[in-house]
């Protein structure tokens, strides 16, 4: 007789964006004809660079011919583009190989499926707040226990490593949701922790490429000894405007140990299970990935973050202009507000949507310490964030 996987009935009610869809299209539905804008969901706007079409473009031609078609290819990831990720990592000293890179399909598959090569039985470590797949993944996998680790404005959303030992940690810097970057002293608490229990730390690194900062770090191996400890997740999303191309990688060092394992038995399970459940990331994209790290591709790819962070700004000066407390939104295109007025984080979007037709997401969304908070986003149109930055100062009620 089949059963379901009951894990899935301990997940929170709603995924936190779908719920955010649905009280925005009642309101809709209640108020016709109403423009909402949108400063919620971290999903790229602005068309991509010419360089990165023609390489999408190249991908499409070579399917269009038999002598350059191309069926399936290596599950790791095209050969050139695993090694030109390799090439960037070593222009800022650091040593990951072609063989330690895998490509996938984005940040978030790899994210939830690299637990899986994990004991069920691991206990994990998650930032509070936190982005909620690394939460949900690991509920529906199994996972008995989810230690929290406290980010709040006192440690400048920055967590200290877990007061107990724990197996896997999950980190995100910049941070989604509060956009907070660890400094390297910071990392290297992590680091010397998990050397110390024989702990794998889970590095999100997608928005790594907004850092603007040169003194805080863009990846977690520029912190001495995390290739034996560490596997750093990355992607094209937020950089190149691959929302919805997708493409990411991850990164497994053969040095990586643990508690029961030497060097290369993480690397090579990474591998299995990449060859046995994945079919490798679409050839188009990744001759758009190319693309996207050629030179004239970094040059055109920081014109569009740019673009973005001066969204940020624009966010800021004003709910700053409004006597809100803002956090974020200077090396990661998110800002994280205190609600005003002690309101709950729904309520908060309740009447941001109401009074002044703006979208945004709930800290509560993220974790119990992200209630009486709220995520903005400066992904969209600069017209648009203007235009819903201008409706708040205007028409929000404080």
């Amino acid at each position: 007789m089949a059963k379901i996987n009951k894990n899935y009935n301990k997940l929170q009610a709603g995924y936190l964006f779908s719920e955010i869809t649905k009280r925005t299209k009642a309101f809709q539905t209640n108020n016709p004809g109403v423009e909402i804008m949108r400063l919620g969901i971290g999903n790229t706007t602005e068309a991509l660079p010419p360089s990165i079409i023609k390489g999408l473009r190249i991908g499409v031609e070579k399917l269009a011919q038999a002598s350059t078609y191309t069926g399936y290819t290596d599950e790791q990831g095209d050969k050139r583009l695993r090694q030109a990720l390799s090439d960037r990592y070593k222009k800022r000293g650091i040593s990951a190989g072609a063989a330690e890179i895998f490509i996938s399909d984005g940040a978030k598959p790899d994210t939830a499926n690299i637990q899986s090569i994990f004991d069920v039985k691991s206990t994990v470590a998650v930032q509070d707040p936190v982005y909620p797949v690394y939460v949900d993944s690991n509920i529906i996998a199994g996972k008995k226990e989810i230690y929290y680790m406290v980010c709040e404005e006192k440690n400048g959303f920055i967590p200290s490593p877990p007061g107990k030992k724990v197996d896997l940690i999950y980190l995100c810097s910049p941070n989604n949701p509060t956009g907070a970057v660890a400094t390297k002293a910071q990392l290297k608490k992590f680091v010397d922790y998990a050397l110390n229990f024989k702990s794998i730390i889970i590095f999100d690194a997608a928005y790594s490429e907004y850092i603007q900062d040169p003194k805080l770090p863009r990846s977690i191996y520029e912190i001495p000894g995390s290739s034996k400890c560490a596997i750093e997740i990355n992607s094209f999303s937020k950089s190149a405007g691959f929302t919805g191309v997708r493409l990411g990688w991850t990164v497994v060092p053969i040095g990586l140990i643990t508690e029961t394992s030497g060097p290369g038995k993480v690397n090579e399970l990474w591998n299995r299970r990449q060859t046995t459940m994945f079919n490798g990331a679409s050839n188009i994209a990744q001759e758009g990935g190319l693309a996207a790290l050629s030179l004239e591709g970094q040059r055109e790819c920081k014109k569009i973050i740019e673009y973005y962070m001066d969204n940020a700004k624009v966010i800021k000066q004003g709910l700053k202009s409004l006597g809100i407390v803002v956090f974020g939104g200077m090396n990661a295109p998110y800002l994280w507000i205190k609600t005003p007025r002690s309101l709950s984080s729904w309520e908060f979007f309740d009447k941001l949507l109401s009074e002044a037709h703006v979208v945004g997401t709930p800290g509560s969304g993220f974790g119990p310490h992200g209630e009486g908070y709220f995520r903005f986003s400066a992904f969209g149109h600069k017209e648009n964030v203007q235009k819903a930055v201008r409706n708040i100062k205007k028409n929000l009620k404080l």
